[in-house]
């Protein structure tokens, strides 16, 4: 089935969260795998209740805040690995079979998008970082409406730039939550189920899940 746009959510979808943390493995030690998913829980509960309070700050300042909890939490990891940890967060791997698929999408005449709720220079860093930049058409965060996903708002940043109906729009997303809110907003959505997790919000169901981009 062939959409009028593709939109991408980034973070887990496109770009591996885990990569900056496995980068620096050996220096954070044993617990790194722990470690990498602490930070990445905490960088969305923050999101979460931010946006449920009105009280918003943009994903770089929530992704050093969840860091500086996580060295609390998981004591004995260096505090002088802070900015390198950070630093690589700019410079997240892709995903393999990112660029192909995303190549082969804008061949068939598709908006090519990523919405997400990194801040814009987040997400221009890694487009770039990982060569997208050139087969990326727009770039949506969320700090254009100052909340987080998975508010309406968010998503219709998509149908209101490109002046198309929801279901013109396919949403990939690694993120089970973000695809019930997509999918609650019309979105024709695909769960990019990458790490074979259980699924969850049994009414607002995926039209598809798959274990990663490649077949799509």
């Amino acid at each position: 089935m062939s959409h009028a746009a593709y939109v991408f959510d980034a973070y887990g979808t496109l770009f591996d969260v885990h990569a900056a943390v496995r980068r620096h493995a050996g220096d954070v030690g044993p617990n790194y795998q722990i470690f990498s998913e602490i930070w990445r829980a905490k960088q969305l509960e923050y999101s979460w209740t931010r946006a449920l309070m009105g009280a918003y700050a943009d994903f770089w300042q929530l992704t050093e805040q969840a860091l500086d909890y996580t060295f609390k939490r998981i004591g004995g990891v260096d505090p002088t690995l802070r900015q390198k940890l950070l630093d690589a967060y700019w410079k997240l791997d892709c995903y393999p079979e990112v660029p192909a698929v995303l190549k082969a999408l804008k061949q068939r005449g598709a908006h090519i998008a990523i919405l997400s709720n990194g801040s814009p220079a987040m997400l221009a860093s890694a487009v770039k970082n990982a060569a997208l930049d050139t087969v990326i058409d727009d770039i949506f965060s969320v700090d254009a409406l100052k909340t987080y996903k998975t508010a309406p708002a968010v998503y219709d940043l998509v149908t209101t730039n490109y002046r198309l109906y929801p279901s013109a729009v396919s949403f990939q997303s690694s993120n089970r939550w973000d695809i019930a809110g997509a999918t609650k907003f019309g979105f024709r959505t695909v769960w990019i189920n990458r790490s074979d997790m259980p699924d969850e919000y049994f009414d607002l169901g995926p039209a598809l899940i798959l274990p990663s981009l490649e077949s799509l």
